[in-house]
Order: structure tokens, then sequence, then C-alpha cells
């Protein structure tokens, strides 16, 4: 029988009560000092090792902790600092550091984009002329910490070079040997100098082998590990994939490595399949990815433990490491606090801590202890929740079992609505808006929160949000914005606000996760039938509306975003749940419309990152999505207009979906890579309006006239100037107010400008 083990492959950072984040934003205010920072994240540090060992996790990740994101600490690790950055050689400054990650007054920040298909972001590296030299080395610091602190034999955790590579912009693809060979000497040091502190197993993330890699990325990885393995003698190497299957399974198996991670939740299978027929070399360890890593319901015990010993039995003998599907990062830490949801629903969550303990308890069953009670505890859970009648709504199902009889296309083209649509706005050439939501300033969140506690009446917060209206409304005007926004003050996050005024939602009152850097989202959970109750937004755009002349867009988060940035059940197909939140959501376009507000902007800034890892499962998912947006949208007049917004470069591979969608208007987030952006549409046509954003909100820093219009001339060059618009590249929520103002105010200069270039053109 197969030697069986518990293990993990990383722990949420943020602290039960988001601390990291607390202590980071604090040292960026200059509340706090360097030293401080440190003792206030080591302490987070060091507690989440001692969790994982209390709870009897066997194999510990160590250096999956950050100060803001694992690949920004590779790339600092190996002085990938681009050279707007005044870095000097050695250990990267944390000003340096998070410089590069946030932008300041010298440079602009790098590129921010999604890890893979989560909703996680990590700052993209610049190889870009860049000599990389080995600064630090932090997993053997890490590991020296955690041996020397708490007696813990931790196991390391570093990004594979080749993942980091095919993450990382600014090198010649076709040079990319040359690029692997620069790199590889310092990755083989760090694991020399790992071996001769000791260390048994290191764990090397190589995510990159679950998407659509060909026979050259295969010799690349090959080259990697045969130099890895030719250089060490007594440290052994885990190699990690996670988020679906491995491509070329047999080779993968094959390399020279002494363990192999596989995600046997998210494979569709397809790892399973390949067990069967290929097998396992028993001389090697297999990690056994068995509790979702990425979703916050308790695990069907029985039916994981009928797969695990499915995977011993065909391993054959070979060591087996009980471990999630991921790194646990892309949960909250604990569901131990979540005393106010109804215990039906409470019983049924796992978040990390959670799993931690399904992770011990699949190890025991495994491995011969008995453990019935336990599994009988979760049995009873998951079929309480089955039952539940907010799981059984017959009218949403009907309509979404006959969803192609539901209306999905306008009624007109974009060719006649935008005749109509001009006659009706009268807009000047290269209209001005903004995405959506204004600064959330501390008085609007201390409103907020007296609000929630009862301090104040729903009469009297609602008198507050509109003096927040009244005030950027008159701030919109003056700065001379054509297109407005109410702001969004009543409102904590995009998709959480919807799931608080629709049915089948629940929301958590610790289940933060982390987006971005310091920044934490608490994902709604779609734990039943979704289903529209009463107008959600209505009230505060018409208010906004009745302020001023000027159009107010209705601000709407799409049925993809929604669904992408929850946790969603896993009892029904997504695609499923995708339909229920679109047909609720058209009943709020339609009374917006009916209410006056012919602009309604319906976001999808997550379509993009819900596209399966394969490029063979793409259409699939387009097509419902595309489906979703338009059941969404397809039922107003020629005359009224729907905007959506998104985020993120890399559309050329899916323009023909984002047409489909048939949105009058579409803004792109794309200050950070906009030249990449601007480039695919040199190469496909877009028919639509279309804003490609500006200015970074990302970074405190206020752009200049000149830098927007260089990225509006860029622009031009490509797309229509009839259908362009001028906008920001995301919402202003987390920015000040000042830096909003001063922002907003050269961004409309710039659009002046080529507004009296225009004329002079024409005259």
């Amino acid at each position: 029988m197969s030697n069986i083990r518990s293990g993990n492959l990383g722990f949420p950072r943020i602290g039960e009560n988001r601390e990291w984040k607390k202590a980071i934003e604090a040292f960026w205010a200059g509340k706090i000092q360097e030293n401080e920072l440190h003792q206030q994240l080591e302490a987070i540090r060091l507690g989440n090792l001692k969790l994982q060992k209390d709870k009897g996790i066997e194999i510990i990740p160590v250096n999956d902790f950050t100060y803001y994101d694992h690949i920004l600490d590779t790339a600092s690790m190996f002085g990938v600092i681009p050279d707007r950055f005044s870095y000097q050689g050695g250990e990267v400054p944390l000003s340096t550091y998070y410089g590069i990650a946030r932008g300041n007054r010298e440079a602009a920040a790098s590129e921010m984009t999604k890890w893979f298909n989560t909703n996680y972001h990590y700052i993209v590296p610049e190889l870009s002329g860049i000599t990389p030299q080995l600064t630090v080395n932090r997993p053997l610091a890490a590991y020296r910490e955690a041996k020397e602190k708490l007696g813990i034999e931790g196991r390391p955790v570093l990004v594979g070079l080749y993942t980091f590579l095919k993450l990382s912009k600014g090198y010649d693809s076709a040079k990319l040997q040359d690029v692997i060979d620069s790199f590889l000497p310092l990755y083989l040091r760090v694991l020399k100098e790992l071996e001769e502190e000791g260390v048994k197993w290191v764990q090397i993330d190589e995510p990159i082998l679950v998407t659509s890699v060909n026979e050259q990325d295969l010799k690349y990885i090959q080259t990697i590990y045969e130099a890895i393995n030719q250089e060490l003698t007594t440290l052994s190497i885990q190699l990690q994939t996670y988020f679906g299957s491995v491509e070329f399974y047999p080779e993968v198996a094959a390399l020279p490595v002494q363990g192999i991670g596989l995600d046997f939740v998210h494979d569709e299978g397809r790892n399973l399949e390949a067990l069967r027929q290929h097998g396992f070399p028993q001389e090697k360890t297999l990690g056994a990815g068995v509790i979702d890593g990425r979703n916050i319901w308790r695990a069907d015990l029985d039916a994981q433990s009928s797969l695990l010993s499915e995977i011993v039995q065909l391993v054959k003998g070979a060591e087996v490491i009980v471990q999630p599907s991921s790194s646990l990062l892309h949960v909250p830490v604990t569901a131990r606090t979540e005393t106010k949801l109804e215990p039906v629903l409470k019983n049924a969550l796992a978040f990390a801590e959670e799993k931690l303990n399904e992770l011990v308890l699949l190890t025991k069953q495994a491995s011969g202890e008995q453990v019935a009670s336990e599994f009988q505890v979760s049995r009873e859970a998951l079929s309480a929740l089955s039952a539940s009648p907010a799981r059984n709504r017959e009218n949403v199902r009907s309509l979404v079992d006959h969803i192609a009889d539901q209306p999905s296309h306008r009624e007109h083209n974009f060719s006649i609505r935008q005749v109509a649509q001009e006659k009706k706005w009268k807009l000047p050439f290269l209209p001005t808006t903004t995405i959506g939501s204004f600064p959330q300033t501390t008085e609007i969140r201390a409103a907020r929160q007296k609000w929630r506690k009862g301090e104040w009446s729903s009469s009297q917060y609602g008198e507050f949000v509109k003096e927040q209206i009244r005030d950027w409304i008159s701030k919109q005007e003056e700065i001379g914005i054509d297109v407005l926004v109410h702001g969004e003050f009543e409102r904590t996050d995009m998709v959480e606000f919807f799931g608080e005024k629709l049915a089948g939602f629940a929301f958590t009152s610790g289940g933060w996760v982390q987006s971005y850097g310091s920044r934490c989202v608490k994902p709604p959970i779609i734990y039943g039938d979704v289903d529209f109750i009463e107008p959600m937004t209505v009230e505060e755009t018409v208010y906004a509306q009745s302020l001023t002349k000027k159009p107010v867009k209705g601000m709407l988060t799409g049925p993809i975003t929604i669904l992408n940035w929850s946790f969603v059940r896993s009892d029904l197909s997504r695609e499923n749940v995708s339909y229920q939140i679109a047909l609720a959501l058209r009943k709020e376009v339609e009374a917006l419309e009916h209410a006056g507000i012919e602009m309604i902007q319906v976001d999808e800034p997550a379509l993009r990152e819900g596209l399966p890892l394969k490029r063979a499962d793409w259409n699939n998912y387009l097509n419902w999505a595309v489906l979703a947006f338009r059941l969404s949208t397809s039922t107003v007049r020629d005359t009224t207009q729907i905007h959506t917004h998104m985020c993120y470069c890399e559309f050329h591979d899916i323009i023909d979906s984002i047409t489909a969608l048939d949105a009058d208007v579409i803004s792109i987030e794309t200050s950070r890579s906009h030249g990449e952006l601007v480039h695919s549409f040199e190469e496909h046509t877009y028919p639509l309006g279309i804003g490609l954003g500006v200015y970074d909100i990302h970074s405190p820093r206020v752009p200049s006239v000149d830098e927007m219009v260089s990225m509006i001339e860029r622009a031009l060059q490509v797309l229509d100037p009839k259908l362009f618009w001028i906008n920001p590249d995301c919402g202003l929520k987390t920015r000040g107010v000042q830096e909003t103002v001063d922002s907003l105010r050269n961004m409309v200069a710039a659009a002046e400008k080529f507004r009296e270039a225009h004329v002079k053109v024409n005259v």
C-alpha cells in the first residue's frame, strides 16, 4: 500500500482579519516604519505556519507568503527591475519593490494581469534589457525562519522558471532559449543553496503545464529539469501543477523530478484518465489535489475518498500526498467566525482552515483510521443545503430550461442604432465619460458602517448618499465631462451590491480574499437559484439624472462578472447559473429604461478571466458568456445606448466574441499595456463604439495632458474617431478626491485638444 501523507500548497496571506492589508497600507501611508511592517508581517506568516502544523498537515509550504505578489517576489529575487526605476543592484529596496507594483512620481507601475483563470492579479515581469542576478534567496530565508522559530521542516515553494518566463514580457520569443540560459544558472544556485542547507524537498510551481503548451514548450521544460537534475544530488523536486489537467502527461510524468502534483478537481477528469491510461512512476511521489483550492464548499468526502482510493490503486505503491487542487490563496481564511449565516449554509462551507481539516480527514481515512463520524457530519451538511428551498425555485429553473425561447438580439443592428443614438444624444466629437465609480472616501465608508450598524437610519444614509451624488454631479459638470455617472457611493463592491439585492446570494462577514496587492474582495456566495426581487439601481440613478441635463449612465455589473467574481454553487453548471443571473439583470435594465435612463452600462471586466486555460475549450465558454450578456441587454429600444467595460489587454484572440456582445460602446482597461492592445486593432477591425483607457487608475500619480494625448493619438491611428470615446481605464473608487479631479481635468483637456484640431481640419 502507498505511503499517504497530508500536504498543503499555499495559505492565504491576508490574515484572519486582513491584518496583512492593514499593515501594508499603514506603511504606504507613513503611519508605521519599515521595521514595524516586517514585524507585523512576520507575525502573520508564522501564525499561518503554526496553524497548519497544529491542524496536522505533514507537508507545510514556506515562501508562499509575500509583501505584495509572489511573481513580483520572483522578479525582484532575480533582479528583474525595469530600467525606469533607480535600482543599483543587490537586494531590492521596498521603495523600489512597491514602486514597480504601484508606480511613483518618477516612474509608471508595471502591468498587472490575471493569474491564469483566477481573480488574483500578478505584476508582469519586464525582461527587456535585463541581465538577471540573484539578489536574495527567498526560499532559503523562508525555510530557515520556519525551522528556527517554529521547528517546522517546511517545503520551500518556488515559481518554476518556465512559468515565470511565459508570464513575463519584453523578450523575443524566438530567442527564448537564450533567456532560459540567462536565468537557469540562478535557479540552480537557489536550489543548490537549499540543498546545502539540508532541505529535503522543494515545490516548484509550473501551472503553465495545464495551458495549451506545445511540443517546443515541452522541449524547453525538459531542458530545464534535466539541468536541475544534473546539478542536485540530495534535494528532491516536487513539480506542482494546478488549475486543470496537464498537457503531454506521459512526458511530464517522465521528467527527471522526484514528485509531480496534479489537480484532480478542475481537470474535468483528464488527469485521472491519464493515470488510468499511462500509470504513474512508482519511484515518484504523487501530489493528489483532491480538495478544491478555489471554492468554499465542504467537500463531498465520500466522493473524494472514492477518488483518492482509485488514485492510490492506480499509482501502485507510489507515495501519495493528499493536498488541495491549488494554493488556498484563493479562498478566505476561516469560516469559523461566520456566525450570521443561516446554519444550513454555514455548515456547508469550508474555507482555508476547514480545508486543512478535510485534507487530514481524507489522509486518515485513506490510511485506515476511523473517521466515520466526521464523514457523517459532512454528509448531513451537504444534504441539508441540497434540500433548501433556495436551491429549488421552479420559476427560475423553468426559464433556464427554455433559454432558447428568450430574446437575445437587439431589434436592429448597430449601424441603425448608431444613427438613432446620434440623433437622440447629440454628443460632441470624442465624448468623455468615466467608468462608473468615484472615490470611496473615509467619510463614505464611515457613513456606510454607521448605517450597517444601525447607528443611522436608512433615510439618513440615503440623504448622505444623495449629498455625495450632488457633489460629484457638480464636479463632473465643472470639469466638463460629457456623459456623467452617479458615482456608486451606495455600493461597497460592484458584485456584492447586486448580490445583496438578488435572491440566491449570501454574504460573509469575513470572507475576504486577495485580488491584487493589498486590495481584498469579499466575493458573494451564489448558493441558490438567482432571481430578481425589485429594482436595485433606479433610485440613485434617476436622482442623479434629475440634477443635470447631461446624460447619466445607469451602472450595472454583468452576469459573467457576477459569476466569475462570486463563489458559485457546485451542483449546477456555471453556464446555467450565468443564465439565471442574466435574466434577473434584464429586469433591472428594463426598469432603468422605463424610468428614463437610456444610457446603461453593463460591465463585464471579468469576461476574459473566465476563459478556460486550454484554447480547445474556449468556444464553448465564449458562446454561453456572450449569450448571457445579450440576454441581459437585448430588450431595450434602439435609442437606448448599451455600454460595457472590460479589464486588461490580450483581447486580440477573443475580438470576435467581444464584437458579438453587440454593446454600443465598450471601454477597455489598457493604460499599462496600451500599445499592445492598439496593435491588436491593427489586425482586427472593431466596428462599434470604443474607449481605450487613457490613464492608469491603479496608480496615485496624475498623468499629464501630453501623456493622454499620446495615448489617444496612437489609438486613433487604428480606430474610427467617430466611434471613439475618452475615459479612464477603470473605476475611480480607490483613488483620492484631488488626484481624481486633477486627472479628469487633464483627460478632458486632452479631448478638447483633439476636438480643436478636428475643427481646424474640417473647416
